[in-house]
């Protein structure tokens, strides 16, 4: 009987003091409902795309997706990280923050890294929460070199005419005046692309045969062309008349030559443009040049002047000093015999 009421009074003591700490203390017994539960979180898959391609570099864009089971994660964090297959050196980096992911669903995290172009790597992805690393993954890309860099990637280019022997920059003698000649130049520039193309430059420049020097040069902006579609832009250059030209044409798309083209243009009736040859004489005269470069404008003749002369250059003076040479030798000849004039 002595143990039942022991018993009976442990129980009583017992709720009584669980009574008393949920009263001194608060919150003791306090609903567990509302405890966060930690999700599951996993590296679901990486996929890469190339983005920007320059001349030296290339852009991976990396897009990471994490799978989210139950509960919440909190302070979620991707690492990215480029490594070179051959070095094992990480060539670039970079740390996105995603933040808090509650529930079941995928989560898609974006990234890039920066490579040389050329070279293979090994883009791995690490997933951490609260800092502590959760998840990895990797994926391996080859054959960078084979991307075709942004400017090159034009669609529009100088036409190739299927008869390999006529010029794709053509021109006319718009006009003639003292020494001075001006052409009319148009090219031929055709879209292969399928989406309309434009935003481009057109330079054409006259570059005298024998020297080089670039004689007159132009400028000309092309709009739009749509695909499949040809455009003959055209120009006028003022260069000096009798001598041979090659006629450039340059195409320029934002900063870029993406093609060139050239044609000979010959204004020396004596001479034609010349295929290989490596060395000749000509009659040049730079002060024909002078001033005719970019502005299109015949450069000043300056004004001429007579100058009397014999039948030759440079006799006048010689004969007249004979002349002279002879009457005083005839004088003393005359005052000698003792004549008088």
């Amino acid at each position: 009987m002595e143990r039942e009421w022991l018993l009976a009074g442990a129980t009583v003591a017992l709720v009584t003091a669980t009574v008393l700490g949920a009263a001194l203390v608060p919150g003791a017994l306090a609903d567990r409902s509302d405890e966060v539960l930690e999700g599951d979180l996993r590296l679901q898959e990486i996929v890469i795309t190339d983005g920007r391609v320059g001349g030296e570099t290339v852009e991976l864009e990396t897009d990471v997706r994490l799978a989210h089971r139950r509960g919440v994660s909190e302070n979620v964090t991707v690492e990215f990280r480029a490594v070179g297959l051959d070095s094992g050196l990480v060539t670039d980096s970079q740390r996105v923050e995603v933040g808090r992911v509650s529930g079941d669903r995928e989560v898609s995290v974006p990234g890039t890294l920066t490579v040389e172009r050329g070279g293979g790597y090994r883009v791995e992805a690490i997933v951490y929460r609260d800092g502590e690393r959760r998840a990895t993954g990797a994926k391996e890309v080859r054959g960078t070199a084979t991307l075709t860099p942004a400017y090159a990637d034009v669609p529009v280019d100088f036409h190739r005419f299927a008869r390999g022997e006529l010029p794709v920059v053509e021109y006319s003698v718009a006009a003639a005046e003292g020494n001075r000649s001006t052409l009319s130049v148009s090219t031929y520039l055709t879209n292969r692309g399928d989406a309309p193309a434009g935003d481009m430059r057109l330079v054409v420049k006259a570059r005298q045969v024998d020297s080089g020097i670039v004689a007159d040069e132009r400028e000309v902006q092309v709009g739009g062309i749509d695909p499949g579609q040809t455009v003959t832009p055209e120009t006028s250059l003022s260069v000096p008349s009798q001598y041979n030209y090659y006629l450039d044409a340059i195409l320029w798309v934002d900063g870029v030559v993406v093609d060139t083209a050239r044609a000979g243009a010959s204004l020396d009736p004596t001479e034609r443009v010349p295929a290989n040859t490596t060395e000749r004489e000509v009659g040049l005269q730079v002060s024909d040049f002078e001033g005719g470069s970019g502005d299109g404008r015949p450069t000043a003749e300056p004004e001429a002047t007579a100058t009397p002369s014999a039948s030759g250059p440079g006799f006048g003076v010689v004969a007249a000093l004979l002349a002279l040479v002879t009457m005083l030798f005839a004088l003393a000849r005359r005052t000698e015999t003792g004549e008088h004039p």
